[in-house]
């Protein structure tokens, strides 16, 4: 991959980084102007008090004094403190991440699976009774909002049935042995991943089976069949591996989408992750963590839409010798 291709794109994404930044900074300071008055409820506080939290908070001086303490504190990734907790933001955020990574890695693998191979046969299908179900299918999931599939599973499976818990990461009272303590989680987890994974199962078929349908028209296909390779050869060793293009993009973007909008998928599940804390800090006006989070869920955006632009490069030669 050329040098030029790989330190563009990674010039782009630190200009875009800071331009989120520098949005995150006067995002919350226009959506409450003083937020001392929601602070945990209070709507009274002492001179004392006052000045106190306005020092905490990053509120002193002028609007360039609060942008370069800002930016400092941001660099050290100096958050400030939760003020529904009173712990550093830092440590809220880290404390919750594997919870939400470890949703968004089960549910991605699974969608990841099974999108691709329903869209590739599909596409290659096109017309067949497979490739009418699936579509009809597949469409009605990208069109229905994820909570609603938390919700029928939590009213249905783990309401009715019993056989899932109907939230949280564990349950209290388990054996703190290793082999229980996993087996533990991953009953928790398998509800809220099967969530993530309907919501976002459609959107990886129909990409997939659309790349698909534009790889049938070309020549090397035609080629590889007069060679005498059989179908399904010529569908796996050349078909699927050039309409697996935009689907790498979709995948490596939707990584940090999906990290930062699993909130309602967490909040119907109370599965204590980032989407979790991300509704907690609006229903508490928790201004510093949700700033933080903002920013996380961001650069993580940021962050895969470069991975995704760095393997289309690799994967096609054409792209990174445009530039």
């Amino acid at each position: 991959m050329g040098n030029r291709y790989v330190a563009k794109k990674i010039v782009g994404a630190l200009l875009t980084l800071f331009a989120v930044v520098i949005f995150n900074f006067f995002l919350f300071r226009i959506v409450d102007r003083d937020p001392l008055t929601k602070y945990r409820g209070r709507s009274k506080l002492s001179l004392e008090q006052r000045e106190t939290m306005i020092r905490r908070m990053g509120l002193s001086g002028s609007k360039w004094d609060q942008f370069v303490a800002y930016i400092k504190s941001t660099l050290q990734l100096d958050f400030g403190r939760s003020f529904d907790s009173t712990r550093p933001v830092l440590r809220e955020i880290t404390d919750r991440l594997p919870a939400t990574l470890i949703l968004v890695g089960v549910s991605t693998v699974l969608t990841i699976c099974i999108g691709l191979y329903i869209g590739a046969k599909a596409g290659w299908a096109r017309g067949s009774r497979f490739d009418r179900v699936s579509t009809s299918t597949t469409m009605v999931l990208y069109a229905t909002p994820e909570f609603f599939f938390g919700m029928l599973l939590l009213a249905i499976v783990a309401g009715r049935t019993g056989w899932f818990p109907t939230g949280g990461l564990r349950d209290v009272g388990t054996n703190n042995g290793f082999v229980a303590s996993l087996l533990d989680r991953a009953h928790h987890l398998v509800l809220p991943s099967l969530t993530l994974t309907l919501g976002y199962l459609g959107s990886y078929s129909l990409i997939m089976r659309t790349s698909m349908l534009d790889t049938l028209g070309e020549d090397y296909l035609t080629t590889a069949r007069a060679k005498g390779l059989k179908e399904s050869d010529v569908m796996t060793h050349h078909a699927v591996p050039n309409a697996l293009l935009p689907s790498v993009s979709a995948i490596a973007i939707s990584f940090g989408f999906v990290i930062g909008g699993a909130i309602t998928t967490e909040t119907v599940f109370s599965y204590p992750g980032l989407g979790l804390a991300t509704a907690d800090a609006i229903r508490n006006t928790d201004l510093p963590m949700l700033q933080a989070l903002f920013l996380v869920a961001s650069a993580a955006v940021i962050f895969f839409n470069l991975v995704a632009d760095l393997t289309y490069g690799l994967l096609d030669p054409r792209i990174r010798h445009s530039i």
